[in-house]
């Protein structure tokens, strides 16, 4: 071996060495630290020993065993410092080393670990991987009841149930493998295992609370109610609040199954519910133990608590609850009750008996969802072979009648044949025709007492469809009818014992008076005088159509006697009295007594309509008097007071002649030219035109005169007779009733001539034709051509129609400014009342409530008007009242509509009284108006609708939940057309509801 060779190889040797004991020293340092890490482990230092361990475990190699352990302990350490990834690490170290002795006792250790801190699904997660095989006896006993447990407390009953199983008979975890695996089973329902293992532990100090808890609610679910009150009582004295809840339903439901009710009570009562709300069987329990003990009060209290329910509890608590209500004579919340009972299918026999009470209910008291005959025609649909069926088809009739929907009945009772439904039929035809007269509906009215007459089973009520044919007839201007059928009236045997008896003369005084029979008519309404005293507005007419038949007869002095009576009772039209009065004197030839009571009826009678006549006739008998002055005085004040009296352009006229008589032709002639300015066309600007030609030619004027005339359109001497004929031609087709044909010529003759001689009564009675064709919108500009002169003699009677045509097309903004106009200038009464009590309409409409109540006040000041008209007047004030929020004023105008109205107004007046009564918080009585409404008034379903939702809060004020839940509910069902309605009674709803359901777990809202 050479030197060098020495030498490389000596240093090969020393750095072998070195290196080896480099490592040496390493790998005992490594070491240490490892044990120092063991240390903290064992210390529970457990972030100190994982960081040590993190450190040092890639110092060792890949196949040692101790970086195994590193690994597996810095696993291990981040499970005990429960850090996000400990699972992770733990999973990483069994999959790098599988072969790992460790490996088994990491699963333990880690499981352990969780199930020592109560996190029993991972501890369950890691038990499931231990491999039992090398376990000691007691560490498999203590591995299965720890994994037993985990499962349990995870709720995987059925596979913690096997390893507690296999625990039964342990001498340590016995007991507790008996509890949870009765336990189990008690939760499983499988009682006879519960029982057998719960009873073996039931005396265990640990465990006896609970067991007997589960032992009483076992035996409760078994039917064993003794033994159920056994377990439960003694547990109450040591329950905690829950618990003591919980054996309180325990203890009160077994007591109701027992039926010992009383004892019920108490323990029912103190049941909390499960988060502090009950549900609907729990307040059914109650319920029904009160209503068996006949407590119906307290039985009511807690049956309508149930809301919402859909099962036959519910159902049965509904019938029981119907049937309280009827104990207290609370018919109407029977009526609901059995309603819902009726309307639930889980139990027929309760279905069919509840619809029966909710069928005669509904027929007793009236139904507020449906028509009371619907109802019942439906429960003999529903049951055809019920032994009620007879009694309630009677019920049906008398239904339509009581309800007063004879519509309903007529169509009913068409095809029936025995003779008691014939005699009905007869009954409600009537009935019937008395409703549409009211309506204002005569024809239709006619039609039902004819068929009412068709059946004449009962003379009463045959003599009285005779009566209101007559009637109706009277206000068709059917007289020749009328007068018949007031005739027969009269003529038979049953007409004294009817209420129409005392008014027959005074009808026939009537009907003669409108055919101008005057002698008939003074004997008729003489013998209504004689026999009626009371009535004091009767009388008056009476009295004044006396004096008016005399009066039409020339019989003048007999006419003052019966003015004087009219004007003695001082009523209605007594200035008409004194002015007629007046007229006779003047007619008798006793001018001084006229002007003397045309003066007294001046200075009475400042407001009169026929002040501008009295002030004309008392000019007319001044003239004859030769006293000018006082004539011209009368005149003036015509013409200056009264500018749209159709006296104005008479009395111009008369100042004409006054002048021309007196030698003031200037005079004369301004007041000839100032009407025919005013009111050319007119019979008197005519006229006028003759005197002033008259006047010229006296002055020997005549170019001035043929100047002037040149400049009026009316006057054309050349056409002047083919102006006639056309004229003349087109008011004979007229006067003939040919409408057809006067429209034709009419029109024609205005065509050729639109500003002739007769423009005006052309235009007129074009107008007329057209509105007698039921042409009403093309009459329009030819009635309007008429009010757009100067006030003539066709003025009010153009108003009048032209004011019809608007309102029927419900043309507020035109219809307003006409009526006001009639109001001003209409001589009628009749015309008065009908502008006045359409203007308080419009105004209504256009919501100027302030005037719509003026005019409403104005109208009522008229002693003569109908019932009709004063109920439209009151709820004129009334609905302004509620616009306005003045509810005192608005509660006054409802209470006098609800004394006079019929039919909607009257439903209408009602619903308000029920509304101020609940604003009241008079709750009852509220709801006994809206079951009138219900009972009488079914009809006018909107003011039904609107009332149920009163009645609902009622209910709800009265703590009646049920009730006021169920009427909303219904409300929503069967009344969908009316959108106000929906959505009041939806807001309604969801408010209570979100109250109830702070109690009731059942209610959801």
């Amino acid at each position: 071996m050479t030197y060098k060779k020495i030498v490389l190889s000596f240093l090969v040797f020393f750095i072998t060495i070195s290196i080896a004991a480099q490592k040496t020293a390493i790998y005992t340092n490594s070491l240490s630290e490892y044990n120092h890490a063991i240390e903290l482990y064992q210390n529970k230092a457990f972030l100190a020993a994982q960081k040590i361990f993190n450190q040092i475990k890639s110092q060792f190699d890949n196949s040692s065993e101790l970086k195994a352990n590193c690994e597996y302990y810095a696993a291990n350490c981040a499970i005990r410092l429960e850090q996000p990834d400990a699972d992770d690490l733990m999973q990483q170290y069994v999959d790098k080393y599988p072969t790992s002795t460790k490996r088994n006792s990491a699963f333990i250790d880690v499981a352990n670990y969780y199930f020592k801190i109560g996190k029993y699904s991972y501890a369950a997660k890691w038990f499931s991987r231990v491999n039992t095989t090398n376990l000691t006896l007691r560490k498999e006993e203590d591995f299965n009841f720890k994994y037993a447990y985990s499962l349990f407390a995870n709720k995987a009953y059925s596979k913690s149930k096997e390893y507690f199983l296999s625990l039964l008979d342990s001498q340590k975890y016995g007991a507790q493998a008996k509890y949870y695996y009765g336990y189990i089973a008690y939760k499983q329902d499988d009682y006879d295992t519960a029982g057998t293992y719960l009873g073996e532990v039931a005396n265990d100090k640990t465990f006896k609370t609970k067991v007997s808890y589960y032992l009483a609610d076992m035996n409760f679910k078994l039917g064993k109610f003794e033994k159920a009150i056994e377990y439960g009582l003694p547990l109450l004295q040591k329950a905690k609040r829950i618990e003591h809840s919980e054996i309180s339903k325990i203890i009160g439901e077994s007591y109701f199954n027992l039926q010992k009710y009383k004892e019920a009570i108490s323990y029912l009562k103190n049941y909390k519910g499960k988060r502090g709300k009950w549900n609907n069987t729990d307040y059914y329990f109650l319920g029904y133990a009160y209503y068996k003990l006949n407590d119906f009060e307290n039985a009511i209290t807690y049956f309508n608590k149930i809301i919402g329910g859909k099962n036959a509890v519910t159902q049965n608590a509904y019938y029981h609850l119907a049937e309280c209500y009827l104990k207290l004579d609370k018919k109407q919340e029977a009526l609901n009750a059995f309603r819902n009972a009726a309307h639930m299918k889980y139990k027929p026999t309760i279905q069919k008996d509840a619809w029966l009470n909710y069928a005669k209910l509904s027929y007793e008291i009236g139904n507020p969802y449906k028509s009371v005959p619907e109802i019942l025609q439906e429960y003999i649909e529903l049951y055809p072979n019920s032994a009620h069926k007879n009694e309630i088809n009677e019920l049906i009739i008398s239904a339509y009648i009581t309800s007063k929907d004879y519509e309903g009945a007529l169509e009913y009772l068409e095809n029936k044949k025995s003779t008691k439904e014939r005699t009905l039929f007869q009954k409600v035809a009537f009935y019937r025709g008395t409703e549409l007269f009211i309506e204002g509906n005569y024809d239709l009215a006619i039609e039902n007492f004819k068929s009412s007459l068709t059946i004449p089973l009962d003379p009463i009520f045959t003599a009285r469809a005779t009566f209101w044919k007559g009637e109706s007839n009277y206000r068709l201007h059917n007289f020749t009818d009328a007068l018949a059928d007031f005739k027969k009236f009269y003529s038979t045997n049953e007409a004294p014992k009817t209420l129409e008896f005392k008014t027959i003369n005074y009808n026939l005084g009537y009907v003669y008076f409108k055919q101008k029979k005057y002698s008939n008519a003074i004997a008729a309404f003489k013998k209504y005088t004689k026999q009626n005293i009371d009535d004091t507005i009767k009388l008056n007419d009476s009295y004044l159509r006396i004096g008016d038949s005399y009066f039409a007869s020339s019989n003048y002095s007999n006419a003052i006697i019966y003015y004087n009576k009219a004007i003695k009772l001082n009523g209605v039209d007594s200035d008409y009295a004194q002015f007629q009065k007046a007229i006779s004197y003047g007619l008798t030839g006793n001018e001084n007594a006229k002007i003397t009571t045309l003066n007294a009826f001046l200075n009475t009678y400042l407001k009169s309509t026929y002040r501008d006549d009295a002030l004309f006739v008392l000019g007319n008998s001044y003239v004859k008097k030769n006293k000018s002055k006082l004539a011209l005085e009368n005149f003036d004040e015509i013409i200056i007071n009264f500018k749209r009296s159709p006296l104005v352009s008479k009395a111009l006229l008369k100042k004409g002649l006054i002048f021309y008589n007196t030698n003031q032709n200037e005079e004369a002639l301004a007041s000839y030219k100032s009407i025919v300015k005013r009111f050319p066309n007119s019979d008197e600007a005519k006229q006028a035109v003759k005197n002033a030609r008259q006047i010229y030619v006296d002055l020997g004027k005549v170019d001035e005169y043929a100047t002037w005339v040149k400049t009026l359109d009316f006057v054309n001497v050349s056409n002047a007779e083919l102006d006639n004929d056309t004229y003349e031609s087109a008011e004979k087709q007229y006067l003939q009733n040919n409408h057809k044909k006067s429209i034709l010529s009419f029109k024609k003759y205005l065509e050729n001539f639109p500003k002739g001689l007769h423009s005006l009564q052309a235009n007129f009675y074009l107008a007329q034709s057209l509105f007698s064709a039921n042409k009403h919108t093309e009459a329009i500009s030819y009635y309007s051509y008429v009010i757009n002169q100067e006030r003539n003699e066709f003025t009010e009677n153009a108003l009048s129609s032209l004011s019809q045509i608007y309102l029927e097309n419900n043309n507020w903004n035109k219809a307003i400014p006409i009526l006001e106009r009639l109001e001003n200038e209409a001589n009628s009464s009749q015309n008065i009342t009908f502008a006045q009590s359409n203007l308080m309409k419009g105004y209504y409409e256009s919501k100027n409530y302030s005037k719509a109540v003026d005019y409403a006040e104005l109208v009522l000041k008229n002693s003569k008007i109908e019932n009709r008209i004063k109920s439209d007047a009151y709820i004129i004030i009334a609905r302004s009242a509620i616009k306005t929020n003045n509810k005192n004023k608005a509660r006054d105008a409802y209470k006098k509509v609800e004394e006079i109205a019929e039919g909607k107004l009257k439903a209408e007046a009602l619903y308000y009284d029920a509304y101020f009564e609940n604003s009241d918080g008079s709750y009852r009585v509220s709801n006994k108006i809206i079951q009138k409404i219900a009972a009488d008034y079914a009809a006018y379903k909107y003011w039904a609708a609107k009332g149920l939702i009163i009645m609902a809060n009622n209910y709800y004020e009265l703590k009646d939940a049920y009730q006021a839940t169920y009427i909303l509910e219904s409300v929503l069902k069967n009344f969908t057309e009316f959108k106000d309605v929906v959505e009041e009674a939806t807001k309604d709803l969801s408010r209570i509801k979100t109250e109830l359901a702070k109690t009731n777990e059942s209610v959801k809202n």
